[in-house]
């Protein structure tokens, strides 16, 4: 058994596969890997290598019949992961017209694990034990990261359902278990001492701050930010887009929210207003806000009150803690937030010693029907 990686004559690399079947004959394959890297190639060429050991060649159909015979039905050849990962993102991603940063995503997932690993598997013959492989080989990964791949891959089978190109799911794809971890966020001390650096370096470093950890703007949406959305009469504030790349498009689970506004965030925006264009902020040479802006800024912030560095998202983080830690129900912080379903926002519950506290005192109170004084004890004579 070998797997060997060439150069393919137009380009990429070619994978020679010989192997010995049951039968004792050998068998040998060459095909073009659906990725680029060498490495990955060859990662591909043994998970091909292992898929022919286990299930063997897929044999060919033949439509020749005899003098007089019936022709036999071709039967339908089910495609490769390689093979139906254009069809995919052409009938499925762009045809649903999921976000620019979703078809990224999706791009990446299948140029650096999926294809690797499944490219040469045809869908309908997708094994559990291929799956645990997969699994086994990126324990570098975390738990949800993996789980995002295998969703992926679910997701693939599904729409194959779907369009009948397989009858059936082939398998029932088990995700990985998710250890419940603590939300990182700017504490109190820590967000005021944000606070306090960005009102000396710079006034758009304190309307970001600001957008984030007062309002729960994610950076995409802080960077769409326009002021038509903002009405400082009423002191709301409107999400209702967010930029990525140049694209723009609606929130996160295409939620519009309005948000009210803090008088510090109120007075803050009043002072930055500009005639510079529709954005509130923008980079100094009056361009859009690149991607990496809001991060760029929170590092220097960061170094500026010694602080540890945490990505522009922990300040959305410090908005629902910090109104979780103050005592607001969960659903109040949902909406605000414009989390997706509840079980997103219960993660940060946990940081509420208020709803703690008021659900111990309700031990303190008397039983339901037992009359005042029930429960204290009469000495008798």
């Amino acid at each position: 058994m070998t797997v060997k990686i060439r150069p393919y004559r137009k380009g990429g690399w070619e994978v020679d596969i010989m192997i010995r079947l049951d039968n004792g004959e050998r068998y040998r394959e060459r095909r073009k890997a659906p990725v680029e890297l060498k490495s990955a190639a060859l990662r591909w060429g043994q998970q091909r290598e292992r898929h022919l050991l286990k299930h063997g060649p897929t044999p060919k159909t033949s439509t020749r019949t005899k003098a007089g015979a019936a022709p036999r039905s071709e039967t339908k050849e089910v495609p490769t992961f390689a093979k139906f990962a254009p069809r995919f993102l052409e009938g499925h991603v762009y045809a649903n017209r999921h976000k620019p940063t979703t078809v990224k995503n999706t791009k990446k997932k299948l140029r650096l694990h999926i294809l690797p690993a499944f490219g040469g598997t045809r869908l309908h013959e997708l094994a559990p034990e291929d799956i645990q492989l997969f699994k086994g080989q990126r324990k570098h990964l975390a738990n949800s990261t993996v789980n995002k791949l295998l969703g992926q891959v679910k997701t693939m089978l599904k729409v194959a359902v779907r369009w009948r190109i397989i009858e059936a799911m082939p398998l029932e794809i088990e995700m990985l278990k998710l250890p419940m971890t603590a939300m990182e966020f700017y504490d109190f001390d820590e967000f005021e001492a944000l606070v306090t650096a960005a009102t000396r370096l710079d006034h758009r470093m304190l309307v970001m701050v600001l957008l984030g950890g007062e309002a729960g703007l994610r950076s995409g949406e802080i960077r769409g930010l326009e002021w038509s959305s903002i009405n400082f009469r009423r002191r709301l504030l409107t999400v209702e887009q967010a930029e990525w790349e140049g694209h723009v498009t609606l929130p996160k689970h295409d939620k519009i929210r309005t948000v009210p506004m803090t008088e510090r965030l109120t007075k803050a925006l009043r002072k930055h207003r500009h005639s510079q264009g529709p954005r509130v902020l923008y980079e100094d040479d009056g361009e859009p806000l690149h991607v990496n802006s809001l991060a760029n800024w929170l590092m220097k912030l960061c170094r500026q009150a010694k602080l540890k560095y945490r990505s522009p998202h922990k300040l959305r983080h410090t908005f629902c803690s910090h109104l979780a830690m103050r005592g607001a129900p969960a659903r109040a912080i949902q909406e605000l937030a414009g989390h997706g379903n509840l079980q997103t926002t219960q993660r940060y519950m946990h940081l509420s010693p208020a709803a703690l506290e008021r659900a111990i005192k309700l031990l303190e109170l008397p039983s339901p029907g037992s009359p005042v004084g029930s429960g204290d004890m009469v000495e008798t004579v």
